[in-house]
């Protein structure tokens, strides 16, 4: 017997070798779903589980449209090695005709069957490993040009279009200062001194260190002067303050950094040139130079340098490894002292020291 607790398990980490074994309906929407269903997580005291379709739809619950529960399961080891196909030839153009073939299944019930075992769609299970790749081609001092070929972008513009991370302000509730926004936060001290999380529904928006949560709740404030602030404890946001834990253990104990979804908005450039940071490994450092370079535009070097100095989610986004291209320091937004020390961590933690 699958007891209560495995379930609940089982749904947190949306596991696909649970299919079959049961399905969960949420007592709020009147739907049932499959363990791996992709949906956000309702409340535990919403759940009620039923061991297979039929029981939930004779309880009154309706089917969810995103992980179709009531339609046969295709097997587990079909997709899995669709997965491995695409993890073998990342390189290469694929299709999800061809890559349906390959299960027995039609291409849009293969979609549905992969994006419910996996969580992403095919396209961005390939543009993962394909970013894993270009990381990997990076620590290996690989020509920044030379790494997108050979993770198979096919050209440097291809990778900037890969959504690594959720960007996913609107452009019109920025400029209208977050109108609309319902924004939570929460401030710890570190070692380098205050930082203050604040996050939207759709990810982290804010991350800043400062001298006190006074000055730095100020700032927010002046960012988005139209949305609603709220602190973590009192909007009842846990997983605000876990990603906050898991910062201040990066910074000051040496933890892995946290791969947190965030919410970022400015132009398209300083879109493009973050998108970027976002992959210059740990430990490794760039000058702006190479940055302008890397992303096709080898004579924007000032404005590389602005677009690190507009970043508004320090070590996220990690600026602080652009340095000058004489190897100096360079600026940081919230002082060189502490793009020093977060550089220094970084060294001892690839050495193995930290």
């Amino acid at each position: 017997m699958i007891t209560e607790t495995e379930m609940r398990d089982a749904m947190r980490r949306r596991d696909p070798a649970y299919e079959g074994r049961f399905v969960y309906a949420v007592v709020t929407t009147g739907v049932y779903c499959r363990p791996s269903c992709p949906a956000r997580a309702a409340r535990p005291e919403h759940v009620r589980f039923f061991a297979d379709a039929k029981a939930a739809a004779e309880a009154g619950y309706r089917p969810c449209k995103r992980c179709r529960p009531d339609e046969a399961s295709p097997g587990l080891r079909a997709l899995v090695a669709a997965a491995r196909h695409i993890e073998a030839h990342s390189d290469e153009r694929l299709t999800v005709d061809d890559l349906a073939m390959r299960t027995g299944l039609s291409p849009s019930r293969f979609r549905r069957a992969f994006k419910a075992a996996f969580g992403v769609s095919p396209k961005a299970f390939q543009d993962a490993v394909r970013i894993r790749e270009f990381k990997a081609a990076l620590k290996k001092q690989q020509d920044v040009t030379e790494a997108i070929y050979a993770a198979g972008f096919g050209s440097s513009s291809r990778l900037y279009e890969v959504p690594t991370r959720s960007l996913g302000m609107t452009p019109s509730a920025y400029r209208a200062g977050g109108a609309g926004e319902r924004i939570v936060y929460a401030c710890r001290g570190t070692a380098l001194g205050a930082l203050l999380l604040a996050a939207t529904e759709r990810g982290v928006c804010f991350a800043e260190f400062g001298d006190d949560e006074e000055s730095l709740v100020e700032r927010l404030r002046k960012e988005f002067p139209r949305a609603a602030l709220e602190p973590a404890p009192g909007a009842h946001s846990p997983a605000l303050d876990a990603w906050l834990d898991a910062l201040v253990e990066h910074v000051e104990a040496g933890g892995p950094r946290p791969d947190l979804p965030l919410d970022l908005r400015g132009t398209a450039f300083q879109v493009k040139v973050w998108r970027f940071l976002l992959e210059i490994p740990e430990g490794a450092m760039m000058s702006y130079g190479d940055v302008a370079a890397g992303i096709g535009t080898p004579s924007a070097i000032r404005a590389v340098a602005r677009a690190c100095a507009a970043n508004r989610v320090a070590v996220l986004v990690p600026c602080h490894r652009v340095l000058r291209g004489d190897g100096g320091i360079g600026g940081y937004r919230w002082g060189t002292d502490r793009k020093r020390a977060l550089l220094d961590v970084e060294r001892r933690r690839r050495s193995g020291s930290a």
